[in-house]
């Protein structure tokens, strides 16, 4: 079992590597360390020890789905931008290589333990580009370290996760809890998941699904925990108000998951600096289901933003 997936991980890195990109392992504080794929051009020595340099072009920061780790679900992306753009793919807290011995499973935590890892590549602002859990935390960031996040693209998420939304979404799609659609347990679940995910999910054979339910859902109980975490009562949420960054908005028009209505309430509570775009013919994962047309419009959102950093 997990076969497949054992074998395309290397395949996988190993493009990624062609592409420009090296994975990295660093140490936040004891205790807790990150996975990041970086630059390779950033990577240095000096006394045999390895240094990391600021990069020469725009940097921009990819945070991953909580269905996947980093290169899972921006390597499509991470081909298209790294010949002008130094790209950093890191992987969240329990997901990929990272991990912590620390508590905390908040949203807050995982932008200030991302936060943290950028500044130990020296690495002062960024574009942040964020898909579903990674665009909440991406919001997190950006309210946290309003110098480091200059500028935001955003896909399938929400400002924050709260109660309401999340009993209107459970209600939509048949469940009693996030983890139901995104810590499945059996084949069915997965394939639920990725139903509910894309506009239209590809044919894969059974075997392929129970390799990935076999190898990408590590840490579950530390990932049900960051689920639980997620969602905040109403009455705590954050404003929409005062993100000093301009925030694009690129959805599928078939996001069974935060629909082009709730997207556009949500641009228009941002206000004047954000924007709206959708992608016809896809789903919540809109950079796998059309990467081409994803990655076009996002290369031009970036040409626009990098202009003013």
């Amino acid at each position: 079992m997990g076969n497949t997936i054992v074998l395309l991980t290397p395949l996988l890195h190993g493009l990624v590597k062609l592409a420009g990109l090296t994975p990295q392992t660093i140490e936040i504080e004891p205790g807790t360390t990150m996975n990041i794929w970086v630059p390779k051009e950033t990577v240095t020595k000096h006394d045999q020890n390895i240094v990391y340099v600021p990069p020469t072009k725009p940097a921009v920061l990819l945070l991953h789905s909580f269905a996947m780790d980093g290169i899972f679900t921006w390597f499509l992306q991470v081909f298209a931008l790294t010949r002008e753009y130094a790209v950093y793919v890191p992987d969240f807290l329990f997901f990929g290589g990272s991990i912590t011995d620390r508590n905390e499973r908040t949203a807050n935590f995982q932008a200030e333990f991302v936060a943290k890892g950028l500044g130990k590549l020296n690495v002062e602002k960024v574009t942040l580009v964020g898909l579903s859990y990674g665009g909440m935390v991406g919001f997190k960031m950006a309210k946290m370290y309003p110098n480091l996040v200059k500028s935001m693209v955003v896909s399938g998420t929400v400002v924050e996760l709260t109660e309401s939304i999340s009993l209107e979404s459970y209600k939509r799609l048949g469940l009693m809890r996030w983890s139901d659609l995104l810590m499945p347990k059996t084949v069915e679940g997965l394939k639920m998941m990725f139903s509910i995910g894309f506009h239209k999910v590809p044919w894969v054979p059974d075997f392929i699904y129970r390799d990935l339910l076999e190898t990408m859902f590590s840490n579950r109980k530390e990932r049900n925990e960051l689920l639980e975490a997620l969602v905040v009562s109403d009455e705590d949420a954050t404003s929409y108000t005062n993100y000093p960054q301009e925030i694009h908005m690129v959805w599928g028009d078939d996001d069974k998951i935060f629909d082009l209505d709730l997207a556009t309430t949500m641009k228009t509570r941002l206000g004047d600096k954000a924007s709206l775009e959708w992608i016809k013919d896809a789903g919540h994962l809109v950079p796998l289901e059309q990467p081409f047309k994803y990655n076009k419009r996002l290369k031009c959102i970036l040409e626009h933003v990098t202009k003013y950093q």
